[in-house]
């Protein structure tokens, strides 16, 4: 969430939201720095990143984790957007991923952890 947030503070002071509410990009007639902006801005990553933080911070304080995969589908998302622009925020989300793996593994799960003491 904080990666969205500093996202869309970088971008939320820009020049286009009067051409993109009024349907620039929809009838054509935006030019290549409205509609770039525009998938930095809203059409971008911010409101899904958002939306996954939520759901971790809530399956969190219920003592609950999301599954394994969700990391490694945000670690393979973030390296295949660095690969392709270079370095960029992409690399950042390498945080949050390298977390959610770790997270996920049985050494790291106390409800998955050794059961030898319960047989």
């Amino acid at each position: 969430m904080v990666i969205a947030a500093a996202h869309t503070a970088v971008f939320a002071g820009n020049p286009y939201w009067a051409d993109w509410l009024g349907g620039a990009i929809r009838n054509g007639t935006a030019d290549v720095g409205a509609i770039a902006t525009f998938w930095a801005l809203p059409g971008s990553f911010v409101p899904i990143a958002i939306l996954f933080g939520l759901l971790t911070v809530r399956l969190g304080r219920r003592g609950e984790r999301l599954p394994g995969y969700a990391g490694w589908v945000l670690l393979g998302w973030s390296l295949g957007c660095a690969y392709m622009v270079g370095p960029s925020g992409f690399l950042l989300v390498l945080v949050p991923a390298i977390l959610l793996i770790v997270a996920s593994l049985p050494r790291f799960r106390p409800d998955v952890g050794d059961r030898s003491a319960h047989r």
